[in-house]
């Protein structure tokens, strides 16, 4: 049988899993039940959020509410897409332009 492929997950991944246990008051084996995560690696996130959200406090700055994390993480998506978008119309004017310079547009 051939070994399991590891899962990696993003940051805002780990981020978005300890805030469905942190806000919502639910178990860490609920959301990672839901998430279909290991109970302990959601419980490592979990305690790693908390650290942070601690370190911001007593730094003086306020942590993310769910609103502002929600529209951060559109907020990213949706640059992402408009990235890929930019690469494609910078790719195709450049065709463009090239068939421009070549006689009877022929490639």
């Amino acid at each position: 049988m051939p070994p399991r492929k590891r899962r990696s997950f993003t940051a805002e991944f780990k981020v978005e899993a300890a805030h469905r246990v942190i806000d919502s008051g639910r178990t860490i084996a609920e959301v990672a039940r839901e998430l279909g995560l290991n109970d302990g690696l959601l419980n490592n996130w979990v305690k790693d959020e908390r650290r942070r959200i601690a370190a911001a406090e007593v730094q003086g700055e306020k942590p993310l509410e769910a609103a502002e994390r929600a529209e951060l993480l559109r907020l990213r998506r949706q640059v992402a897409e408009l990235e890929k978008d930019n690469a494609f119309l910078v790719k195709a004017s450049a065709y463009f332009a090239a068939m421009q310079k070549k006689p009877n547009g022929s490639i």
